[in-house]
């Protein structure tokens, strides 16, 4: 089974993303999604996370570490890791907004300027059901699961049993966030059935994944914070709008902004 748990497609309005975009479906990194939209969404292959890796190739690259704090010293920043130090003349950030004083420290001052932004969390849940296919997606932002798709409707997806991703909307994901994953599923599980039309006995598997900060409400409204010195960058999707294309154009443009100084 294979499940796509967060971001759900890709769109493009501006005209750079969109330019990648063709590009990574050249390269067969994505494929336009015909789920019955009418819209042109895009989608990882064989998974959402190809989008990344695509633009990654050449990166070093370092998964599975965790930064506890970020301190600027004399010739650059000094991250501090669970096995050790590493030290840089630049950091670019791109972690959640709410996150990043836990990195800096409450007194850094680029931190009060992050006070205005708001996330709200999202609850999704991963099904396996042995039924009849209702459709490919949909979206009902008045229902307490405003987005259900059939995840192996993407392409170069695994086939057979019908594979679920369903996502929570805000008041819901407010509601059961701070429970277990087994539990968030027991909630979530009857909803999705309900919706499908099928019975709790058809479902073969369920899993739950909670997104503390999943959707930005409220964004910066520019697209990046810089340090005075210009060698710390904070930068998302939160800057400019719920969108992957907003994190896109945020670390676009500190790329510019880095080179510009450069």
């Amino acid at each position: 089974m294979q499940f796509d748990h967060g971001a759900q497609y890709v769109t493009a309005q501006n005209p750079g993303f969109a330019a990648l975009l063709s590009e990574l479906q050249t390269s067969g990194a994505l494929s336009e999604w015909p789920d019955d939209s009418g819209r042109s969404r895009y989608v990882g292959q064989p998974g959402m996370s190809a989008l990344a890796k695509a633009l990654g190739v050449g990166l070093d690259i370092r998964q599975g570490v965790q930064v506890k704090g970020i301190t600027q010293i004399r010739d650059g920043w000094a991250l501090q890791l669970g096995d050790g130090v590493l030290k840089t003349p630049r950091v670019v950030l791109t972690v959640p907004a709410p996150q990043v004083v836990g990195l800096l420290g409450a007194e850094h001052p680029l931190v009060a300027d992050l006070a205005p932004v708001r996330l709200a969390p999202c609850l999704t849940l991963m099904a396996a059901v042995t039924a009849p296919v209702p459709f490919t997606s949909r979206q009902d932002r008045d229902d307490p699961l405003t987005w259900i798709a059939l995840d192996n409707s993407k392409p170069d997806r695994p086939q057979g049993t019908a594979l679920w991703v369903a996502q929570a909307g805000q008041d819901f994901s407010e509601r059961h966030l701070e429970q277990d994953a087994p539990t968030i599923a027991n909630a979530m599980l009857p909803l999705l059935c309900d919706r499908l039309g099928v019975t709790a006995d058809r479902v073969t598997h369920a899993a739950a994944h909670r997104w503390r900060y999943a959707r930005v409400t409220q964004a910066l409204d520019q697209l990046f914070l810089t340090s005075a010195d210009g060698t710390l960058h904070l930068g998302g999707d939160w800057c400019i709008g719920p969108r992957v294309e907003a994190a896109w154009q945020s670390g676009t443009a500190i790329a510019h902004d880095i080179l510009a100084r450069a």
